[in-house]
């Protein structure tokens, strides 16, 4: 069996969600299970919802809410002929709404959003959708059934970034959606949402509905975890900065997970850690050019002589600065360190060292006051705002020479604030002055990838 999951843009309207009908057609002898996100923009119209019952702005809340109900009308509307089946979803969906309603009440009247209560609106979306498609594919002649993802995958108490459960999913996936597949049902179900113990319900945070993909696939044994979002693949840039840019045919894991958390819009940065444990290949596809052949992200990809592959960069960094004397030939400084940052949860990106001075960069300042008072306990701390972050990636790096001085020849006009080598030496990632990231990218796509190595690795955007 395969999971094939579908962006937000790949339901986007009736159109978009009959391309997807197509798509899964011709995958029907791998016995697909399907995995969708909300219509796109309809996860920000809840949080915006949301917002604005808490201040107090209900009348406003709720037209927003009959302004999703009706863009769901619509795109059933255009999507499915048998006007009873339309009646009947939409009298599904009205309850629905009635809860939205009642909740944004209560929230008017409290002034108070709990993470719980955001959980509650902003999982709707994805029902919305998959249930449509559902009967959609149903209308169309496909043995297809809706699965409330709730009802397996089980997650902690943490409200809008819960952590999967992965024994207790692994038994109720099998429990529930085993026995469907086994009878060549396909299976429509929702990303990004599930439930805690409870049966409460939870969400994985933004851009979850991937990682969820990568945990049923994780959880059936799937041959193939296929991603249709609206770009051809993983390329060697964003196009929209390097318009040269192209498609890799193939990937490592490594290499996409860097990619991910660093920038690339392509795949959430968990998604590849279900599929790596369980070595399943994952694909990045197109659905508004589903002929085209994506990416393949597979753990052990053909070696190639190409040092570099990608290049993602990060925006809205803050650098901190940490410097003490007491670090010198001392034992446990780092520790209480990282310790402050683990106190307020959050999460460090890059780490440079020197004798006396530590740097760290982070994207989440809503503590930072907090950090730098409790540092400044122990040492001088200073802070760079308005910074970005370059990371140049590929499997071929460690052992293929000259290439930091390419790197540092194509960045020779500009100012590199901070340089961390991973571990794993696939990856170098640069710290410079957001302003400057645009342009750093393109000198680095230039140095690398233009003209693009003669090999078969790569491949035109579209296929052109």
């Amino acid at each position: 069996m395969i999971v094939m999951k579908f962006g937000g843009t790949s339901v986007e309207d009736a159109k978009s969600m009959q391309t997807v009908i197509k798509i899964v057609r011709k995958e029907q002898a791998r016995q697909p299970v399907v995995v969708l996100s909300a219509i796109s923009g309809t996860t920000n119209t809840l949080l915006k919802v949301a917002r604005i019952a808490q201040e107090g702005k209900l009348n406003d809340a709720i037209l927003l809410l009959n302004g999703l109900l009706d863009r769901h009308v619509t795109v059933m509307e255009n999507l499915i002929d048998d006007r009873s089946t339309i009646q009947r979803l939409i009298a599904s969906f009205k309850p629905r709404f009635e809860e939205l309603q009642n909740l944004c009440q209560g929230i008017a009247i409290l002034g108070e959003l709990t993470n719980r209560s955001l959980d509650a609106i902003a999982s709707v979306g994805e029902l919305l959708s998959s249930q449509i498609l559902s009967e959609a594919m149903c209308i169309q002649g496909l043995p297809a059934k809706w699965v409330d993802a709730r009802t397996f995958i089980i997650t902690d108490n943490q409200f809008v970034s819960a952590v999967p459960q992965f024994d207790q999913i692994n038994v109720k996936s099998k429990e529930i959606l085993s026995p469907l597949l086994a009878s060549k049902t396909i299976i429509v179900t929702q990303g990004f949402i599930g439930s805690n113990s409870k049966g409460i319900t939870t969400t994985l945070g933004r851009g979850g509905s991937d990682y969820s993909a990568s945990i049923i696939g994780a959880a059936l044994d799937a041959e193939e975890i296929q991603i249709w979002t609206d770009v051809d693949g993983v390329l060697t840039a964003d196009p929209r900065i390097a318009p040269a840019a192209q498609k890799l045919r193939i990937i490592s894991f490594r290499e996409a997970a860097e990619l991910a958390y660093f920038g690339a819009k392509v795949l959430h940065p968990s998604t590849i850690f279900p599929a790596v444990k369980k070595d399943i290949p994952v694909v990045v596809l197109n659905s508004k050019r589903p002929e085209n052949t994506g990416t393949r992200i597979v753990s052990r990809p053909p070696k190639t002589n190409v040092p570099v592959k990608s290049i993602a960069c990060k925006r809205g960094i803050t650098v901190v600065n940490v410097q003490s004397l007491r670090m010198l030939m001392a034992y446990g400084f780092l520790e209480s360190i990282f310790s402050v940052f683990n106190k307020y949860e959050t999460s460090v990106d890059l780490v440079s060292t020197s004798e006396v001075a530590v740097s760290l960069t982070i994207d989440n300042t809503s503590t930072l006051d907090k950090i730098v008072a409790e540092l400044s306990t122990f040492a001088e701390v200073s802070i760079l705002e308005k910074q970005g972050i370059l990371c140049i990636v590929g499997d071929q790096m460690r052992s293929t020479a000259g290439v930091a001085n390419q790197i540092f020849h194509a960045l020779r006009e500009i100012n590199l604030v901070m340089i961390s080598q991973g571990a794993s030496e696939i990856n170098m990632s640069i710290v410079i002055e957001e302003s400057q990231v645009d342009e750093a990218v393109r000198r680095l796509h230039k140095q690398f990838f233009e003209p693009i190595p003669a090999i078969d690795l790569f491949e035109l955007v579209g296929g052109k």
